[in-house]
């Protein structure tokens, strides 16, 4: 089978299509026949070396949409051949992702997928859409209180507004100018142009997916709550926030409520552009552009 995957760290051009062996599932397991996987910028991440790992073969992709090919030990009672799936494969040095023909995953981190969505859309929401539950557990906060969320243009971003509309929290959503009328139509009760300062110490918590760091955390109130979403890039602690970054975790009881929402509309799956599973090196490159709105999707 054909898998994307990096030996030396680069450009998008450190990206390899190499053929290896279909792997098997293990105890607690399940095979996908991948019908769609997501690029994130994770992949990219993992792609330049900010994770380390010199040296190793590192496979890549996140996410996935497709059918259950087989399954190991004791996840019997969980998933049969033939049901489509969705799912979350975590981890930054594995020597196989989801960016491949068949993928492995822990088969409590899948979840049936959307019956509204077709398998590239139901692609593009197992990270974005697990971060942002994952984040607003993390902040904590009650309906009625405001949340600003930076990067709100974003998949987790987007999300996030969508997710925190739902629980009741006033929203603003910081991003560029062009998107302010899309993130009022996913729930944001206000808008602020990435060219604005957020008010100092204003919102009850932020949601920090555009990594401003030290200028998100002033928009937090005293004794508010501050997520970021790449772990050791967060601000240090000030005036009683609590400051969390975010490592999302696969959870498939959680997958499956999210893919509910995404069947009834709550959840809008963006996608930019799909890539065949050869051209992934090309999809990179295109992640790198800039303005890039929604996500590219690998087909195999």
């Amino acid at each position: 089978m054909r898998a994307a995957t990096v030996s030396s760290f680069g450009g998008p051009e450190a990206v390899d299509v190499v053929e290896l062996p279909v792997p098997e599932p293990g105890p607690g397991q399940a095979r996908v026949k991948v019908a769609a996987a997501a690029l994130n910028p994770v992949d990219a991440a993992m792609r330049a070396g900010a994770f380390g790992g010199d040296g190793e073969w590192i496979g890549l992709g996140w996410d996935v949409a497709g059918t259950v090919d087989a399954v190991g030990d004791g996840a019997e009672a969980l998933w049969s051949a033939g049901d489509r799936v969705i799912g979350l494969a975590t981890g930054h040095h594995r020597p196989l992702g989801t960016h491949a023909e068949y993928a492995v995953l822990d088969a409590e981190a899948l979840a049936p997928a959307p019956t509204e969505l077709d398998d590239v859309q139901a692609a593009t929401l197992p990270l974005n859409t697990l971060s942002a539950l994952q984040a607003l557990g993390l902040l904590g906060l009650r309906a009625g209180q405001s949340l600003l969320v930076t990067g709100a243009a974003g998949g987790v971003g987007t999300h996030t507004v969508e997710l925190a509309r739902l629980h009741g929290l006033r929203v603003t959503a910081l991003a560029s100018p062009g998107d302010e009328e899309f993130l009022a139509s996913r729930g944001a009760d206000r808008f602020l142009p990435r060219t604005s300062a957020p008010e100092p110490a204003a919102f009850d918590g932020v949601l920090d997916a555009a990594v401003l760091g030290d200028d998100a955390l002033a928009a937090v109130a005293d004794d508010g709550a501050y997520v970021g979403v790449w772990p050791g890039q967060e601000p240090g602690a000030e005036r009683g926030i609590r400051v969390a970054a975010l490592d999302v975790r696969a959870d498939g009881a959680q997958l499956n409520e999210l893919a509910r929402l995404a069947d009834q509309g709550v959840l809008l799956p963006r996608v930019a552009r799909t890539y065949p599973l050869g051209e992934a090196a090309a999809a990179h490159a295109h992640l790198a552009a800039p303005g890039v709105r929604g996500r590219l999707v690998l087909v195999p």
